[in-house]
């Protein structure tokens, strides 16, 4: 579904007179990590310490999926196989996967996930489309298989979402709280092992102190991301998750406009009759987001 997705949006846009977007794979392995991360955030126009400016985890997540799809990157989230809340994606198995595109960059994110980790996957999945390389991600411990791509994202994604700069900066007060991890993942909006690991690879700590920490935090955190629903428990904004708004906007305005057949807007968004009707109505009274 998601690559028949993809290909009708590849082809609207080529139909419409849209160009390529410029940043599908314009970048090289070997750039330097902190080059890349600016790049990106200058491209999705967001503004240093972007993610401490938002209040929650979730405030930060819908920030970072709206900008990108404003870039042009269609981006889904769903933890259930369609909308069968029964059949949930297990976060041990994927945590996502992206196709690259230089007309429709499709990123798919694991929405059974936890939301700080649903941060790391965009990140790393943002660095495979500057890369021009597909894959599913699927990172354990953050140790990632000597894969030089897979290397390479992750090395942009903590760069991206932790800086390296500026955790240096806090570090020395974080250190002073009953709980240092906790506190410097709330400033970034990203979870406590992100921080760890940006950690051990600026030799802030050591790797017993992370292995300590790994210990436990595996468990907690699938308890939690098995306790955590899809956002906001709203049928409507999960099809904005569900669907991609950047995507089901185009497919709308183009049955409306009578570019698409009704039946086959039904099938690419996977709502039928009046619920796509409503969810229409929905996206365009700018309903949940």
């Amino acid at each position: 579904m998601m690559e028949r997705r993809q290909a009708w949006m590849r082809e609207y846009l080529i139909e419409e007179g849209n160009e390529p977007l410029s940043f599908v794979r314009s970048a090289e392995l070997a750039i330097e990590p902190e080059r890349l991360a600016v790049e990106i955030r200058e491209t999705l126009g967001l503004a240093d310490g972007w993610a401490a400016g938002n209040r929650t985890w979730a405030d930060a997540l819908r920030q970072l999926r709206n900008r990108m799809e404003e870039a042009g990157i269609l981006v889904v989230v769903n933890g259930v196989v369609g909308n069968n809340t029964h059949r949930k994606l297990d976060p041990g198995e994927f945590r996502g996967f992206v196709l690259v595109d230089e007309y429709a960059p499709l990123v798919f994110v694991n929405g059974a996930d936890g939301k700080a980790a649903q941060m790391f996957t965009l990140a790393h999945e943002l660095a495979h489309v500057w890369f021009g390389s597909s894959a599913a991600f699927d990172l354990r411990e953050l140790q990632p298989a000597d894969d030089k791509t897979e290397l390479a994202c992750n090395r942009v994604a903590a760069e991206f979402l932790v800086p390296k700069s500026q955790l240096r900066d806090i570090w020395s007060s974080a250190k002073q709280e009953q709980k240092p991890y906790q506190a410097v993942a709330r400033h970034f909006k990203v979870s406590e092992l992100v921080v760890v690991r940006r950690a051990l690879d600026l030799e802030l700590i050591t790797k017993n102190e992370y292995l300590d920490f790994y210990r436990g935090y595996q468990r907690e955190e699938r308890a939690a991301a098995a306790s955590q629903g899809q956002e906001g428990g709203n049928f409507y904004a999960n099809q904005n998750l569900r669907i991609g708004r950047r995507f089901a906007r185009v497919v709308i305005g183009a049955a409306r406009e009578g570019k698409l057949l009704y039946r086959d807007a039904y099938h690419l968004t996977g709502l039928y009759g009046k619920t796509f009707e409503r969810y229409a109505q929905s996206l365009a009274a700018g309903g949940p987001v």
